[in-house]
Parts: structure tokens; sequence; C-alpha cells
């Protein structure tokens, strides 16, 4: 590298420092992610070959495959739409907080409990994120070794690879951003690689297909519910489920260079480029079922792998040693996803923890001074998801209950923001916007946010027992009790107001949220 590169490279960290300073905080951590790592991040999180095959059976047996076809392009549209606004808003605030800081930044008044709630679900919705991405993990590596070494999973082994899991991901994170950029890297190219080679292997070595128009247009609708657009509602689910984590990239921004257009690119394009692969995948999957008819996919939905796209690699391969291979990629991807994840939850906690809103702040908002990494930060995070999928030890269904909270949490998260930069009339953008498309995006989020909020609270399937029973609302009820029982004993006193946390600002904490 010549020296005026290097000095390129330099002045520009230096110029993301002072756009960081000018936001009220110090650069502390190591800022050498570069545009593609901090797309990685949030495309690992997202995972077209972790949520596109665990949440497949959502839509299979919600619509079938006219659910699955034409329901993830139909709800990618609208991500795109939330993660567009959420990016022109990154633009301006690239810090860590992310989306509970611009909430701050944005409101008109009561600009503290602003940023409080939406930090709160932001936080909470990202331990649950992780929790259920790595126990996924767990589970479908548990399959996986089922199928090869006729290992039996139980509950104790799942949740026991789970920990293995999540702590490996703590150490991971814990070396350093270098190495957290090189894997996001890696787990970029894999999941590419990977959905092209279980695409071809799709459509290479079956000997039959489903044609175009069963794809498309075939009905199932193994529910209860006999109304037919509640049922395709109901399997639109297994998309939106998958399209969650984007906002890591505004969480790794202190970490990136030239954020404000690094940053927003890399929501968008996370989310672009799994609409694309995401659609490839699900299309070869369903036109590889073999037996289309009510009765073959009824057995796909009890497999015993309990996964019906293993079991569709089984039937149309006819080949186990193949399938198995597929069903490793698959693997692999749910791993660096879940490196991913512990990746933006510590980064946000971190930065929430500088504001004083976590009990025990200045234990959490610490920086190793030879990695650039908020250390404490990371195995908070790891000691909150094991905390949290401890249920799943004795009740799957609690354990459901408990991670439901993710994705309401995080959307109603990602929507805040997006809707009160629609109330302010003076907002300045960044260098990366959308223009006089604005208005019309950012609207079109808010009320797609509010439709899936529905979506997610109401029963997926008849009749409704205790094990069928959507208990996303209580879930979700129970943090915003908890932020507001929170913010009383704690963070009406301290919350971006106390000095305590001064060592990381380059203002006044009272005065972090002002323009």
């Amino acid at each position: 590298m010549s020296e005026s590169t290097k000095a390129k490279g330099t002045q520009a960290i230096d110029d993301d420092a002072a756009a960081l300073a000018a936001l009220g905080y110090k650069q502390e951590l190591h800022r050498g992610m570069s545009g593609f790592s901090n797309f990685a991040v949030s495309f690992s999180i997202i995972s077209i070959l972790a949520g596109c095959i665990t949440s497949y059976a959502i839509a299979l047996n919600s619509g079938g495959p006219s659910a699955i076809t034409i329901g993830w392009p139909l709800v990618g549209v609208f991500v795109l739409m939330v993660a567009l606004a959420m990016a022109e808003v990154c633009s301006k605030y690239p810090t860590a907080g992310g989306l509970y800081f611009w909430a701050g930044r944005l409101a008109k008044r009561n600009k503290r409990q602003w940023a409080w709630g939406v930090g709160w679900f932001n936080f909470l919705g990202e331990v649950a994120v992780t929790a259920a991405i790595d126990f996924g993990a767990a589970t479908t590596m548990m399959a996986f070794a089922n199928l090869v070494w006729g290992i039996e999973p139980t509950k104790a082994s799942t949740f026991g690879l789970f920990v293995v899991l999540i702590v490996v991901h703590g150490l991971l994170n814990t070396f350093g951003v270098n190495i957290v950029s090189l894997l996001s890297n890696v787990s970029a190219w894999w999941h590419i690689v990977g959905v092209l080679v279980i695409v071809g292997a799709l459509w290479i070595m079956p000997t039959q297909h489903q044609d175009v128009g069963w794809t498309f247009t075939h009905w199932y609708n193994g529910t209860g519910w006999s109304f037919g657009p509640y049922v395709f509602l109901m399997g639109l689910l297994m998309a939106q489920y998958t399209y969650t984590g984007y906002d890591a990239s505004a969480h790794v921004a202190e970490e990136t260079k030239n954020a404000s257009v690094a940053a927003p690119k890399g929501i968008v394009m996370s989310v672009v480029i799994s609409i694309i692969g995401g659609w490839i995948l699900l299309f070869s999957i369903t036109a590889a079922i073999q037996d289309g008819s009510d009765k073959g996919i009824a057995g796909l939905l009890g497999s015993e792998t309990g996964l019906p796209p293993a079991q569709i690699f089984l039937d149309a391969l006819n080949n186990p040693t193949m399938a198995k291979f597929l069903l490793f990629i698959v693997c692999g991807a749910q791993f660096f996803c879940g490196m991913a994840s512990v990746t933006a939850n510590s980064r946000m906690s971190y930065a929430f923890s500088r504001d004083n809103a976590i009990p025990g702040s200045r234990l959490w908002a610490k920086v190793n001074k030879r990695t650039g990494t908020p250390t404490n930060s990371i195995w908070l995070c790891v000691v909150l998801s094991i905390i949290l999928t401890t249920p799943a030890l004795f009740n799957t269904t609690a354990y459901l209950a408990v991670t439901s909270v993710a994705v309401i949490g995080l959307y109603i998260a990602y929507v805040t923001p997006v809707f009160l930069r629609r109330l302010d009339k003076g907002f300045t953008p960044g260098p990366w916007h959308l223009g006089k498309w604005s208005a019309i995006v950012g609207w079109i989020a808010v009320v797609w946010v509010i439709f899936i909020i529905i979506l997610f609270v109401l029963p997926p399937v008849n009749p409704i027992t205790i094990d069928t029973f959507n208990y996303a609302p209580i879930a979700v009820a129970v943090v915003a009790i908890l932020s507001i029982v929170l913010w009383y004993a704690y963070g009406k006193r301290d919350f971006m107001a106390s000095s305590a946390e001064a060592e990381h600002l380059t203002m006044a904490p009272d005065k972090l949220l002002e323009e």
C-alpha cells in the first residue's frame, strides 16, 4: 500500500471520528470495517439459508407453495421500504446506538423517553434474536447429527450445543473487529455460494420437478382456519421472520469506514440481495417437491427430520450423502448468522450502556484497549441469551413465547424513528438520502410495520390451545412494562443525563439529543 493510500485511509477514519464527535461520542471502537464487511454483517443476520430453511414450514402449512413463492417477494418489497427509510436516517446519525439515538434526536418532545423506549425494545429484541438464531442453529445441527451419525436429539443435548455455539460466538467477537470483519466476509460468500450449490443440486439431480404453474398457485391449508386470505397472511410470517436484523449495519457504523454512506448502503443491499437470493432458493426447493399432493405436503410437515426442506433434499436428490452435504451448508450459514448477531447485539448494548441505560452501565460500556471491542458487553449479551433460552429445556412453547418478542420488538424499534422522521419537517438528510421519494417510502414503511405487528399477534392455527396460543402480545407487554418500570427506577434520573459516563462523550450528556 502506498503512502498516499495510507494517508487517504487515515484521513477518512479521522473524518468519521470527527462526524461521530459532532454527534456527541468519542471514537473508541476500532474502525476497521469496509463497506462490504458492513453489508456482510446484516446479510449474515438476515441469513436466507437459515431463515428460509428453518421457517419454511410456516408458509408450507399456511398456503403451501403459493404462499412461499408469492409471499417472499411480496413481503420483500415492503421490507425494502422499511430498510430504505431506516437507511436515510442512519446516514444522518451513523452511531452504534442506531435506532434509539435516532428516535431521541428526531422526537420534538420527551426526547429521552422516546430514546429509552426504542432502546429497550431494540436491546431485548436483539438478545431474543441472538438466542433464537443460535438455538435454531443447534436444532439444525442436531438434525444433521441424527442423519449422519444417528445421534438422537434431546432437549438437553440441543440446549448444551446451543450454549457451546453462543460461547464460541462470544469468543470470536472478543478477538477483535478484524476477525469479525473477515468472518463476516466469509459468511457473505458462504451464503451466496451455498445458495448456488443448493439451487444447482436441486435442478440438476432430481428426475422430476413441479411445473411453474403448480409452484405459484398450488394451495395447501393445514392451519385449521377456513378463510383463505387469513391463511395466506399467516404464511407471510415465514418471510417476515427471516427479513430481520438488517439494523446491524447501523450498530457497527462506528467500526465502519465512511460510515454515513457505507452503513445505509449495507442496510439496503443486505435486503435487496436477500430478496433475490431467497426467492431463487425458495422457488428451487418448492419446485423440487416430489409428491405435490396434500398427502405429500402433510408428509413433509410431519417429517422425522423436523425440517421439511431437509426431507425435500432426501426425496428429490435420491442421494443421502448429497442431501447431508446441503444440510451441512445450512448449518454453516446458521453458525455465521449467530456470530454476526452477537456482534450487532453487543455493539448496541455497548452504545446503550455508554448513555447509562442498562444497570451496571459503566462495566458494559468499557472497551478493550487491545482489541478495540466492547468485551464486557459481548459477554453480557451471551449470558442474557442463555438465560432467555433456558425455558427451552422444559417447555418449547414457553421458549417460543419469550423469543416471539424478537421480531415484533425489533420492528417497533425499526419503525419508530422512521415515523418520527416523517413528523420532523426540519430534517436535514445525510449524504445518502431518498430525495423526493423519502415521504412515500417512509409512510409505506410505517403502514407496513403496523400491519405486520397485527399479523404477529393473531393466532396462526386453529383450534387455539395452550400449545398453539400466540403468546407474542404477552411477551411484548412484558417488555413494555419492564421498560416503564426501569425508566422510573433508573432511567429518568441517569439516562443521557448523568455525567457518570462522560468519559465516552464529547459533550454534556444532556446535550446529546439536541441538534
